[in-house]
């Protein structure tokens, strides 16, 4: 019996992740948040794919944390904000040489995480695929995209990557794991706090060039200032060409708004902003737009840590 696949966060990328592991025929379990949730989701009968307009369900047993089970490999899927919290709720269930897979936004919460978990081992994960959820349980394979896994403190790939080979995850063992993640916050910080102020889908960017480049311009700085000059190479070439081949999507930060969820705001915009102060590096444009986004989302009643 191969190891179980224990799923934390029932959103996009969490269920697209269990459903195709399952469709697999991979061992999986869903971890949800109270008895009510559990309840919720055994009502539903389980989690539904949809991919090229087919919906498949997926009866994936699901459980609280409470469960008495020990957990070998654990894909943390929840958001930045909720990641600590709910590891450590695991912790006493985390099985020796247990692996933790963090697919969070942004950076702060995998160093957050791995310090609860000093025993497992923690693998960073940078995802391109598109999905968004249409509803409870259910989520729409939206965009073929990429995973990038790593663990920079030890860089043996493990054997449980071929699960994500049969399950069609397309994905890559990175020794720069670090690299990848800056570059997607990078990103992040120039793409999405601005479709928020300005009320637009990524494409409506176009009309922002010169507010775009000025930001890309100071990322490129906190970039190399960080010892990351791999992620900083042609940032604003590539924050253009992301705008233009995703100008119909809205970006997860203008979904969370119009959803009135919180942002990870924290995790992107502040983290960054946090670093540049660290290293007394003054970067107006970034500490300008963190400080317009905290008042609006503050005017729409929303938190902004």
């Amino acid at each position: 019996m191969s190891t179980p696949w224990h799923v934390l966060g029932a959103g996009s990328l969490g269920t697209l992740w269990a459903t195709r592991l399952a469709r697999a025929g991979k061992p999986v379990r869903l971890i949800v948040r109270d008895p009510q949730r559990l309840a919720a989701y055994q009502a539903a009968g389980g989690l539904t794919l949809v991919e090229h307009g087919q919906a498949q369900r997926f009866n994936i047993p699901g459980e609280t944390a409470e469960s008495g089970e020990p957990i070998s490999r654990l894909l943390v899927a929840c958001k930045a904000y909720d990641a600590e919290q709910a590891v450590a709720r695991l912790a006493p269930r985390l099985a020796p040489g247990a692996e933790l897979i963090l697919l969070q936004n942004g950076l702060g919460s995998q160093d957050a995480v791995a310090a609860q978990v000093p025993q497992a081992r923690c693998i960073c994960a940078s995802s391109t695929e598109g999905a968004f959820r249409e509803g409870d349980w259910r989520v729409v394979f939206a965009g073929h995209g990429y995973t990038w896994l790593g663990d920079s403190g030890h860089p043996v790939a493990p054997i449980w990557l071929d699960d994500l080979v049969d399950a069609g995850i397309p994905h890559e063992w990175s020794t720069d794991i670090l690299t990848r993640l800056w570059r997607k916050l990078a990103l992040n910080c120039a793409i999405n706090p601005l479709t928020v102020l300005h009320d637009c889908r990524n494409g409506g960017l176009q009309d922002h060039h010169c507010e775009v480049a000025t930001l890309c311009g100071e990322l490129t700085e906190l970039l190399e200032r960080c010892g990351q000059p791999a992620a900083a190479q042609d940032l604003a070439q590539e924050v253009e060409r992301v705008i233009h081949a995703t100008a119909a999507n809205y970006s997860s930060m203008y979904q969370d708004v119009a959803h009135q969820r919180r942002t990870e705001i924290s995790y992107l915009l502040g983290y960054a902003c946090k670093v540049a102060a660290r290293h007394q590096l003054n970067l107006p444009h970034l500490n300008q737009l963190q400080q317009r986004l905290i008042a609006h989302l503050h005017s729409l009643g929303l938190p902004s840590d």
